[in-house]
């Protein structure tokens, strides 16, 4: 039940960002909800491996280009998802931080 809760709110976070940011615009609840699964299986599968191939890269800029890790993933899901739509790197990565700071603010609201 718990799951399906999270999975709500990281589709209401995504709504969020996509109003509070340009370049990322979301077509309907349905879309993000699809957004939000997919986000999710891709920072569960291919973010550990690509944080694993670039662990120099990160440890040289302290950590930093996981940032840009996020912000492509984010992008990579837009060109996937029709109806998802994040136009360029900048606003995936600004879009990343968002998402990532509104779903934690959320899910902060559930009771344990």
């Amino acid at each position: 039940m718990k799951l399906l809760l999270v999975w709500l709110i990281n589709a209401v976070a995504l709504m969020a960002v996509a109003y509070l940011l340009p370049g990322i615009v979301v077509s309907s609840f349905f879309t993000a909800l699809l957004a939000a699964l997919v986000l999710g299986l891709v920072n569960a599968v291919i973010r550990p491996i690509l944080i694993l191939l670039t662990l120099p890269a990160t440890l040289l800029t302290l950590g930093l280009f996981i940032f840009v890790i996020n912000g492509l993933l984010f992008w990579l899901v837009g060109t996937f998802i029709t109806g998802f739509t994040v136009s360029g790197f900048w606003p995936g990565v600004f879009g990343a931080i968002g998402y990532s700071i509104v779903s934690w603010a959320l899910a902060a609201l559930l009771p344990e």
